[in-house]
């Protein structure tokens, strides 16, 4: 590898951190919905809008982060952005009630902005021959974010539990989702930190007419001999570039991006209707659904993180080599099975608590109650539920729920396990890290925050849904309906990605500009995505 891609690369990973802090704050609240719930005695709807409010506050950011990297620059809201981590995390670790930890949470999910500025930013230092693979990077450090943040809920977890005369110092035994929330502000401290030292984008800077300024940033990560050439590319795809924003908003609607447009939406909508985030934000809630406990799910939890970590890295090597069309379909195919498999091992499922465990769980739940559904057998999660609660009252399953199923269900919990894994790395192969660096290539260089910005609102405004509602859905649909709506929605995605995806690796940004831009037809992406696939 030349120098300057080592110098390319370095800063790629620097920029790619706020994918790590992003990965960890999403990940981190999984480990703390079991804690915050009794505690603040939350319904369906309020568990949904604890976790999917960063997501909320991302539909804003998405619209706003694109626009003001255009004018402001990529460098200086990558800053800003780093600082309301650091503030989210602060201000969710201290939240006396349920209101502040949303409002803080609110502020975390403007910092998910760097989600869609990131690709951007890295694609704009990177070579061509390398840019999947750089932007990716952003990718793996979310999933290596993701991955700590499981790790962490998981050791904090264990050592809340041990007794030791410095947990209770520090109210670790007590307060151990706080911990939990507030560690993040190491890493986001130390991102804010780092990105001091990144260059602006020479894009950008030839966006604002600063030619010196990029030709001495091109001088860094580009070979001597490309480097006029690479500033002409780039000159030539500036010069009508529309200063306003509302000139470039217009253009992001004209007829010759329409398709690209609806490409993008599909893809979009394909990443989060899976239900990726359903896992990823309630995976100890997930398992415990299969009855093995809280302690065990935490474990569980890890395991999501290190298989994600792996076929990332699987994903960044192959995304240059074998494109970016095949690894969506194969993905995609994968999601569909995996949750198939996922719904089938719950669909199995069946309840009945002995009379013996409804002794043992007397010392903490009204034992005459729950005779009342001691021995009697349950086809499904609802009907069980359902009874219990009846029983016993919301409050008290909802405090004991994990107890309650562990004692009473009887299903093969490896089949989940197995299923929600091959769900991960199916995800981790293709719609994790293809999407943004699809994503980073697609749109014309002059409009493309703008038109990042217009993907990342739909991506969001899904992801929260699925977030919002995915509490409602096991308490009213049932964990096998759930997860198998979910295999229905990624094998018809599957159908519009395979028909409308074109592969666009080993071009530069400026040559996808004017190829995708005279594209019209669907079967005219195809024909060409054959041709060089």
């Amino acid at each position: 590898m030349q120098a300057t891609d080592r110098k390319a690369l370095t800063y790629a990973a620097v920029i790619a951190l706020g994918g790590f802090l992003f990965g960890f704050d999403a990940a981190v609240i999984s480990g703390v919905v079991g804690f915050v719930t009794p505690e603040f005695g939350l319904d369906d709807w309020q568990i949904g809008l604890v976790v999917g409010a960063p997501t909320l506050a991302a539909i804003f950011a998405a619209l706003s982060v694109g626009p003001a990297a255009d004018v402001l620059g990529r460098k200086k809201v990558m800053l800003a952005l780093a600082f309301l981590y650091a503030l989210s995390a602060t201000a969710s670790a201290f939240a006396p009630d349920v209101a502040t930890l949303i409002a803080a949470r609110l502020i975390g999910g403007l910092a998910f902005g760097s989600l869609m500025l990131a690709p951007i930013y890295i694609a704009e230092l990177s070579p061509a021959r390398l840019r999947g693979r750089m932007v990716s990077v952003n990718q793996l450090n979310i999933v290596i974010g993701f991955s700590a943040a499981y790790f962490a809920n998981y050791f904090l977890l264990q050592a809340s539990q041990s007794g030791e005369p410095w947990v209770q110092a520090i109210g670790l035994d007590r307060y151990a989702w706080r911990w939990m929330l507030g560690i993040e502000v190491l890493p986001a401290v130390a991102w804010l930190v780092s990105m001091v030292f990144v260059p602006e984008s020479p894009r950008w800077l030839m966006l604002r007419g600063r030619e010196n300024r990029a030709r001495g940033i091109l001088e860094k990560i580009t070979p001597r001999n490309r480097i006029d050439a690479k500033l002409s590319e780039i000159a030539a795809t500036v010069a009508e570039a529309p200063d306003r924003l509302a000139a470039r908003i217009r253009r992001v609607f004209r007829p010759e991006l329409r398709l690209i447009l609806v490409i993008g939406v599909v893809v979009g909508i394909s990443q989060q209707i899976s239900g990726i985030n359903s896992v990823y934000f309630y995976a100890p809630t997930i398992f415990e659904q299969s009855g093995v406990g809280t302690n065990a799910a935490f474990a569980q939890a890890t395991w999501i993180g290190i298989i994600n970590v792996i076929f990332t890295v699987v994903a960044m090597l192959t995304i240059d080599r074998f494109g970016r069309r095949p690894l969506m379909i194969l993905g995609l195919a994968g999601v569909a099975i995996s949750m198939s498999i996922s719904a089938y091992g719950f669909h199995q499922a069946r309840y009945e608590l002995p009379v013996e465990a409804a002794v043992e769980l007397g010392d903490q739940l009204d034992l005459d109650e729950l005779r009342q559904v001691a021995g009697v057998r349950f086809d499904n999660d609802l009907e069980f539920k359902g009874a219990v609660a009846a029983a016993i009252g919301e409050t008290a399953l909802t405090a004991h729920e994990a107890k309650l199923i562990g004692a009473a269900i009887q299903m093969n919990p490896r089949i989940v396990l197995v299923g929600i894994l091959g769900f991960v790395a199916s995800f981790a192969i293709s719609l994790g890290p293809v999407m943004w660096v699809l994503f980073s290539e697609i749109f014309p260089n002059a409009i493309r925050g703008v038109c990042m910005s217009v993907m990342g609102v739909i991506n969001s405004g899904v992801s929260f849904f699925v977030q919002f509602i995915f509490p409602w859905e096991l308490s009213n649909l049932g964990t096998a309906t759930t997860f198998l709506l979910y295999a229905i929605a990624a094998g018809i995605f599957l159908v519009l990605v395979a028909w409308l995806l074109p592969e666009t690796r080993g071009r530069t940004l400026e040559e996808l500009e004017s190829e995708l831009t005279a594209l019209r037809r669907p079967n005219a992406l195809r024909t060409r995505a054959s041709g060089n696939g």
